[in-house]
């Protein structure tokens, strides 16, 4: 026997019955509140006074309120010797060179792979997925060697290039390009006299903004959090999440102050994720299905 169907919003969708919704409104309510624990956790760590901090048991929520860890963390900021704006610069520069970068590539090279047939593409693809298998940190080594040879150790390139390659980024524009981008548009563009790089921003890069949206989200979102790196070696070219690591490493005394610096870390990828939540769950939704 068929499923009754009913219309929402002129979509069909499978019926259910409100008990059934309700449960899984409680139910995803329950796991995204334990999924916020932490976050929580961590805000109420950079409010304790160093009393609370290290009080055993240790207490979850904070009793006593104060704003001191952050002014002790600026004020440890403002004592470095490198001016803390400079590190700041470093991180900005870095993070926005190394995602629009890594945006460019990985979307012109996923729509060469997903909508133009040229031999061997099969295998290049399957290169990139066979990549996906590598952790960071494996390639450190192999990357290091390279950006010697290429005389840009101990430069902002020793960063930015190794973003530029990230497969991930290329993984899921592919995806997303072959589900969403249809052939025939792409078609009518070319009679219509349209170069293929036009055809390709104009046409192609609309239709999967929640996907380039999301690979800048996560581009940004790990460039944003490199800390010391065995690629830079002067001082002025740190990042920002270094030069708070070092700040905070002098023992327990600046224990308030580390739990102050990761709320500050923090800040700017979730602020980035709230704002585009909606398309990083369309991308997610969409990128594995076929027509």
């Amino acid at each position: 026997m068929s499923a009754k169907l009913r219309t929402r919003r002129h979509k069909v969708v499978l019926n259910r019955s409100a008990g059934g919704d309700a449960g899984i409104t409680v139910l995803l309510v329950i796991l995204g509140a334990f999924m916020f624990l932490p976050m929580l956790y961590t805000i109420s760590q950079s409010l304790k006074p160093l009393d609370e901090l290290w009080m055993f048991p240790p207490r979850f929520l904070v009793k006593s309120p104060v704003l001191t860890n952050f002014g002790d963390l600026f004020q440890l900021m403002n004592e470095s010797w490198v001016p803390f704006s400079r590190y700041i610069f470093n991180t900005v520069f870095i993070s926005v060179c190394g995602t629009f970068g890594n945006l460019l590539l990985a979307s012109m090279a996923a729509y060469a792979l997903a909508k133009i047939k040229f031999p061997g593409r099969n295998v290049l693809f399957q290169i990139v997925v066979l990549s996906l298998m590598f952790h960071q940190t494996v390639n450190q080594l192999s990357n290091f060697i390279i950006m010697s040879a290429l005389n840009m150790i101990d430069s902002y390139w020793a960063l930015i290039i190794p973003a530029l390659a990230g497969t991930m980024g290329l993984y899921l524009m592919k995806q997303f390009m072959e589900s969403t981008v249809s052939d025939a548009v792409l078609e009518s563009a070319r009679l219509d006299g349209a170069s293929e790089f036009r055809t390709f921003w104009v046409i192609a890069m609309p239709m999967v903004k929640p996907a380039w949206l999301t690979l800048i989200i996560e581009s940004f979102k790990g460039l944003w959090n490199s800390g010391a790196s065995i690629y830079i070696h002067s001082e002025q070219l740190k990042t920002f999440n270094y030069a708070i690591s070092q700040v905070v490493s002098a023992g327990i005394a600046r224990a308030g102050a580390s739990a102050a610096a990761t709320v500050v870390m923090m800040l700017v990828p979730i602020t980035v994720f709230v704002l585009s939540q909606s398309q990083i769950i369309e991308t997610m939704g969409s990128s594995g299905m076929k027509d």
